[in-house]
């Protein structure tokens, strides 16, 4: 069975929900996020940067969200959520879940890190702006595409709206989800009523 390394919040939330929502059985694990456990050796045996999420499956271990996304997909989706890699959506569902991390969730981790480890009193407001604005930018992207369709991919739902809701997740903690971006707003609110969403959410 699949195990999750987890911390609420964090970018497990994407393979819970895709667990959730291909009905594949996995045990969540949550562990201590304290710096000491997130820096031992016990963690970093798993995960070697000392990030969340992390996944077991059997002897296999893996450390990066996309690519357990991806695993989960390839070995227990029967075709469901994603496509075929050779067919245009399968493409596009391909370049969103990309798009999800490379792009749209850097601007988002760069907040949570420089507000995490900036000493008091010295967050730096530009360094906090230049990344919302990175983010609104990638939202208009959404914006474009969500205007037009349901979901990502025309109007089915997919592994691109797994990656892109947790993304938009963060979007909406930091307030950059904002009122300019109403058909994304309505697309991040289909996704919640999902009940994979909400467990993954709600896990840990």
């Amino acid at each position: 069975m699949l195990k999750i390394y987890h911390v609420k919040g964090t970018r497990a939330v994407r393979v819970i929900w895709l667990c959730e929502e291909l009905k594949v059985p996995y045990e969540v694990q949550v562990i201590d996020f304290s710096p000491d456990y997130r820096n031992s050796p016990e963690w970093r045996s798993i995960s070697p940067t000392g990030k969340v999420p992390a996944m077991t499956d059997g002897d296999l271990t893996m450390f990066e969200s996309g690519a357990m996304a991806d695993y989960v997909y390839e070995k227990y989706g029967n075709g469901e959520l994603g496509g075929n890699l050779m067919t245009a959506d399968g493409a596009l569902c391909r370049q969103w879940c990309w798009f999800a991390e490379a792009t749209f969730a850097r601007p988002l981790g760069e907040i949570v890190n420089h507000n995490r480890v900036a000493p008091s009193g010295q967050v730096v407001d530009f360094v906090i702006e230049d990344c919302k604005v990175r983010a609104k930018t990638c939202i208009s992207a959404i914006e474009e595409v969500v205007s037009q369709s349901d979901y990502l991919v025309g109007n089915t739902f997919s592994m691109a709206d797994i990656m892109n809701g947790y993304s938009l997740m963060l979007a909406d903690n930091f307030e950059v989800l904002t009122e300019e971006f109403p058909s994304t707003r309505a697309y991040y609110e289909r996704l919640g009523e999902r009940p994979g969403f909400q467990i993954a959410k709600d896990a840990g």
